[in-house]
């Protein structure tokens, strides 16, 4: 068994409250957005297309993610509005940030005339290496608590902040965001060996959202 012990959260100053997985989801953020704005010359976009563009995308991220986030907990939010808007308490989904952020960055870019299919094959790769990153924080936080186990490579959270620990007690659990996080590698491989064997731009996106969907 693997025992986590950390204090899920980071930073606690007043009301600011930064957790683990916050901090792990911005250097995620960072890392994608400088991979991208790096092999974007390769296929002829300048780099400050990437970053316009993804401005545009990360807001559009924020959004998707706490949509969702709100939608699939509306038994709690219809009857607690004012907590819809109050994100730095925590709850966003990850499927939403993707294709808020989809949204977001195609619509600047068919604004201004830049090519959305490029652009998104471009970042379909950058989002899983920033997704594996963003996951670390939720591995040492314990946020999706799954299904107990008496297997060998379960993890069991010790520290009473941690989600885990609060519903499972001491018990072990299935890492679920560790088998997520090897799905993520083994579907960049994919992406990686497929990069410009798909037609027409924009299709490695696609495969990217399927895969993952899976």
């Amino acid at each position: 068994m693997f025992h986590i012990g950390m204090n899920p959260n980071l930073l606690e100053a007043g009301w600011f409250l930064l957790t683990w997985h916050g901090f792990f989801s911005f250097v995620a953020v960072v890392v994608a957005v400088l991979l991208v704005a790096r092999w974007a010359p390769r296929v002829g976009i300048e780099t400050d297309v990437v970053y316009s563009t993804a401005t545009w995308a990360i807001i559009g991220g924020i959004v998707g993610a706490r949509a969702v986030h709100v939608i699939d907990r509306l038994d709690f939010y219809s009857s607690h509005p004012a907590e819809i808007l109050a994100i730095w308490t925590g709850g966003i989904a990850l499927f939403g940030a993707i294709l808020g952020g989809l949204l977001g960055g195609a619509v600047y870019a068919w604004r201004q005339g830049y090519p959305i299919g490029k652009l998104a094959d471009l970042t379909a790769p950058a989002l899983l290496i920033a997704q594996f990153i963003g996951r670390i924080g939720d591995v040492i936080n314990g946020e999706h608590v799954s299904k107990t186990t008496n297997l060998s490579w379960g993890f069991v959270y010790t520290h009473p902040n941690s989600p885990s620990n609060q519903l499972n007690g001491l018990a072990a659990s299935h890492p679920v965001i560790v088998y997520e996080m090897i799905w993520d590698m083994l579907v960049l491989g994919v992406l990686w060996w497929m990069r410009g064997r798909l037609r027409p731009d924009g299709m490695l996106f696609v495969l990217y959202l399927a895969l993952y969907s899976f």
